[in-house]
């Protein structure tokens, strides 16, 4: 899966993210959006790297990784943060 699809996962992952762990998060919505995006690629990265299997497209497992890479990122942004 290219780059621009991990993109699009991405700002889903974001938003589902922000619905898993709500909370007001420093930077608002559209930081918590951007977390998103970068933990859909750290997330599918790792995914690849760790012999998970070739993410290839838009599928139920690829969107998981997104959705947890994204949450990670979410994580470790509220701790940096506080």
């Amino acid at each position: 899966m290219g780059f621009f699809a991990w993109i699009i996962f991405g700002l889903i992952a974001g938003i589902v993210a922000k619905l898993i762990m709500p909370g007001k998060d420093p930077g608002g919505f559209i930081v918590t959006i951007i977390i998103g995006i970068l933990g859909a690629l750290v997330g599918g990265w790792i995914g690849t790297a760790l012999g998970f299997g070739s993410v290839d497209g838009f599928n139920i497992g690829s969107f998981v990784i997104a959705v947890l890479g994204a949450i990670v990122l979410l994580v470790i942004y509220r701790l940096v943060k506080r």
